[in-house]
Formats: structure tokens, sequence, C-alpha cells
């Protein structure tokens, strides 16, 4: 059993190559052990003493089904609880059960970090900024930030899902966007559908 860090496929192919049949497990120092691995081999299972939440980054709202958004794990453990600790990783919930014959909830997997808090001109931008943008405007899907460098200079782009887009909309998010964030961008509205399924609220492509 390995932990602590990522476990590549390749990782795995090069222990078995050597006789070792190794299955990975997923945990922090606060919690203990959160998901494992079973032979399987379809996601990990998640510690049947724990309660695991998917939210989205920067807010305590639950992800639709299927969506990838950060772990939040409460613990009822009488001698060290935690409510709602959010632990700051990423991952999605698999439909369905596993053919080990467990039947708790599973997930797929470390994912990424869903802290992804940039500084654009010298101004943090936070996750829960971009989402209380969408709070602002319920029409709106996925939203993602996308950092860029244009002439020397910082330059923003939020990328939003949305079913009726129109130009009124579009000027009314860029005018939030800079209520909210202190920095002006553009604004580029999408079909639903059209941002990755990766957790991803702010990208930064400066290089």
């Amino acid at each position: 059993m390995v932990s602590g860090a990522a476990f590549p496929k390749s990782l795995q192919e090069e222990i078995k190559s050597r006789g070792i049949d190794a299955y990975q497990s997923f945990g922090t120092a606060d919690l203990g052990l959160i998901a494992y691995e079973t032979p399987a081999r379809e996601g990990m299972v998640v510690n049947e003493d724990l309660i695991l939440e998917i939210v989205r980054p920067g807010t305590s709202d639950p992800v639709a089904e299927g969506e990838v958004g950060e772990i939040v794990v409460t613990s009822l453990d009488p001698d060290h609880p935690w409510i709602r600790l959010a632990i700051g990783d990423l991952t999605t919930a698999l439909p369905g059960i596993s053919r080990c014959g467990r039947t708790n909830m599973r997930i797929k997997g470390w994912m990424g970090r869903a802290d992804q808090t940039t500084k654009v001109k010298g101004m943090f931008v936070r996750p829960e900024q971009i989402a209380e943008v969408g709070k602002r405007h319920g029409e709106l899907g996925r939203l993602r930030l996308v950092v860029t460098r244009e002439n020397e200079q910082d330059a923003m782009m939020l990328r939003c899902e949305c079913a009726s887009p129109n130009d009124a909309l579009r000027e009314a998010i860029i005018a939030t966007l800079r209520a909210v964030t202190k920095l002006g961008g553009g604004v580029e509205l999408v079909a639903p559908g059209g941002l990755p399924n990766d957790g991803k609220v702010i990208v930064d492509e400066r290089g």
C-alpha cells in the first residue's frame, strides 16, 4: 500500500513488473485515510468512517454529478472531529459501485489542487471571487478565468458557459468582474459544456 504522492499508471506497471502488487491510498495528516484502492482498480473507495463531499472551488456548494470539484471531509471521530474540512485537492465521484463488492462512494483519485489563487497586476484573484460572479448571474454555468500577457501587461478573460448569450449579458458580466476583482477583463460566452470538466476556475497561461 502506497501513499503520500501521485501513483501514475507508469509507476504502477514498473512496480508490478518486479513482482509487487501495489495499491494506493489517499489521506491527510489531519484526517488519516480518506479513500483506498481495491483489487477492482476502479477509482478509490471512500473510507466508510468519513462523510466526503465535492464542492465548487471557492464555495461550499456541491458540484453536479460527474463534475470535478474540491474535496470536503467531515469526520465524526469523538477524539478528533472535523466538520467540512476543505483539504484543497480536486476529484470527481464515480457512478455505481465497485466490482470488488464495496458499496461506498468512489472517487477518481487525486486530480490536482483547488487553490488556484493568482496575482494579476499586483492584486490577488481568488476562486471565490469568480464564484461570486457566477452567483450574481444565475444563467451562467461553469466559469473559467484565463490570465495571459498582452503587450507586456497582464490580461484577464472570463469564459462563461451560457445557454442564451447576448451582448447585454456580456457587458453586465464585465461590470461584475470589475466590481468583484477591482480589475478589468474581457468576457467570452460559450455554449454549455464548452469548458473542460477539470475543476479549474482560474488558469494562468503567462508561462
